[in-house]
């Protein structure tokens, strides 16, 4: 299903960071090509050799490293996505694209392309009920992004609330089922 498909995966600060590296190790042994950015913050839970290792390619974090070749990144990026999925998707994400601010790799690289992007939202419970975040992600949705429900359950601060990624396989399934609308 996924052979071929170019997938560009942006994880965020978030504890479920780690989660995201399931999701690369599988998309990438179902034959997508995977490229990563991290932002700084999740860099900060996971590295980047981590997700280099499942991906097979280098992870971008900083978006002013100098290539070894000439090639503006996140433009590269932007147009080779098929697909762009962003697990964690922090407050903060949601609110910078949200709110047309790209000042890092990962925000720039999503306001430049043109692919279909799916945000998995996963936060504390208060900061997902936040009439902001909840507008954002209102915002999100009126723009054609799509968003994957967090699901109720222990999150990291110790609350049972909505806020928590959903599971690896419901994250895939999700995906699944927008690449089978796009063919």
């Amino acid at each position: 299903m996924f052979e071929n498909l170019n997938i560009v995966v942006g994880i965020t600060g978030g504890i479920a960071a780690y989660k995201a590296c399931g999701i690369v190790s599988y998309l990438k042994q179902e034959g997508a090509n995977v490229d990563v950015i991290m932002t700084e913050n999740a860099c900060q839970f996971i590295t980047p050799l981590t997700l280099e290792t499942l991906s097979g390619n280098k992870v971008v974090v900083d978006m002013f490293e100098r290539p070894d070749y000439m090639e503006v990144k996140h433009i590269s990026l932007a147009k080779k996505a098929d697909l762009f999925l962003v697990v964690p998707a922090t407050a903060n994400i949601i609110g910078k694209v949200a709110n047309g601010i790209a000042d890092d790799m990962l925000s720039t690289t999503i306001m430049a392309t043109r692919s279909p992007v799916i945000f998995a939202p996963a936060m504390n419970n208060g900061m997902y009920e936040n009439p902001i975040v909840q507008n954002n992600l209102e915002k999100l949705r009126s723009y054609g992004y799509k968003i994957i429900e967090p699901s109720v359950g222990h999150l990291a601060c110790g609350y049972e609330a909505k806020g928590k990624l959903p599971k690896n396989e419901e994250i895939i399934n999700f995906v699944k089922v927008l690449v089978k609308e796009r063919n």
